[in-house]
């Protein structure tokens, strides 16, 4: 069995293999050659006296497709609670109090023929990779293709990866306008990432400039309350989101007004909106401006079992809802296979993990 950090990830995940094997397990899925069991969070009432109002969390996802090979049970034991930026802007925060500073989060793979563990792998680097390809995938299916202008909140680890795959599959971007609560940080990652992508990309003041005149509008954030005013969309424009209610936290990115505008919604998962009772996503059905079944899901927009958008002018929504053990499956897969190639990790006798009696 072979162990693998973040480091050892980051040496051979690129956004094209990360892309790609997500699109394979989210049709396989449609097609029932995959299974996920729905994120769970569950809290405990244990506190770290030094910043109070946080508490453990355990978190666990887990799921499997035929391509892969794998099933996949993704952990994470957590600190977590609320902090306040300037301007009274709420965020969720994970603390580091594991032995160095650190976190823990691990992704253990298991053969599906043979039963047994295959790897275990830090969880942070794929989490950010999976979830800005699974973005970049509505964005490729959904976003007008000639756009030229886009708004990104968030200027932290997710809103990176967003703006790398955002770039990936709709080149024609020139400008990037981002905005973030915090100042010195949105113009550090205007600066950094103008560098980085020789794009122009530019800190803006006032949320609105990262919507209004933008043909696409991300949003990777930690926050607990709406980025912006639905309102400001202008006709044309697709919207993505990354964070909904979780079933602990009423979070949400996109306000009651973005939903109802939009002509078309797309979700990752239609179970989890029931079973996190997503009040985002079912607003517009509630208030009997949609059907539920017009809430479509990725693997059916990426199998053409569903259409796309329908005129330059519509408003389309893909809001990325919620994590999946099968997305650790695809991607942890497909690391495994290039570190073994690579003999990167660590290996340990598979044995230590195997016993001789029926549990």
């Amino acid at each position: 069995m072979r162990i693998l950090s973040n480091e050892d990830v980051q040496q051979v995940l690129t956004l094209e293999e990360c892309i790609e094997a997500l699109e394979v397990a989210y049709k396989e899925y449609t097609l029932g050659k995959a299974a996920n069991r729905p994120c769970n969070h569950t809290y405990f009432p244990v506190m770290d006296e030094r910043f109070p109002g946080f508490q453990f969390r355990f978190k666990s996802q887990e799921g499997g497709n035929i391509t892969s090979g794998v099933w996949a049970l993704r952990i994470t034991s957590d600190m977590v609670g609320t902090e306040t930026l300037a301007g009274g802007v709420k965020r969720r925060r994970l603390l580091p109090v594991a032995s160095g500073n650190r976190y823990c989060g691990l992704v253990t793979l298991y053969s599906l023929q043979h039963l047994e563990p295959l790897a275990i792998i830090h969880d942070s680097y794929m989490q950010k990779m999976r979830v800005g390809a699974t973005s970049a995938l509505g964005i490729r299916a959904l976003a007008n293709p000639d756009a030229r202008v886009a708004g990104l909140f968030g200027s932290g680890w997710q809103a990176s990866s967003h703006l790398e795959y955002m770039l990936l599959v709709r080149p024609s971007i020139e400008e990037v306008r981002v905005y973030s609560p915090t100042k010195d940080n949105r113009e550090r990652f205007a600066k950094e990432w103008s560098e980085r992508t020789g794009k122009r990309i530019i800190a803006v003041d006032h949320p609105r400039d990262a919507v209004q005149g933008c043909q696409i509008v991300t949003c990777a954030t930690a926050a607990y309350d709406p980025c912006f005013d639905g309102r400001w969309l202008e006709p044309g424009t697709h919207v993505t989101s990354i964070t909904s209610p979780d079933g602990t936290a009423n979070r949400r990115e996109l306000d009651d007004t973005t939903f109802d505008r939009a002509d078309k919604i797309v979700v990752f998962s239609r179970e989890q909106i029931h079973h996190d009772n997503q009040i985002d996503i079912l607003g517009p059905v509630e208030r009997g401006l949609k059907n539920y079944e017009d809430i479509g899901e990725i693997g059916e927009l990426l199998l053409g079992r569903i259409g796309g958008r329908t005129s330059p002018d519509d408003i389309t929504i893909f809001a990325n809802n919620t994590g999946m053990g099968l997305q650790f499956a695809a991607v942890g897969a497909r690391v495994l296979a290039l570190a073994e190639a690579r003999g990167l990790g660590h290996e340990v006798p598979t044995e230590w993990f195997l016993e001789a009696t029926s549990p």
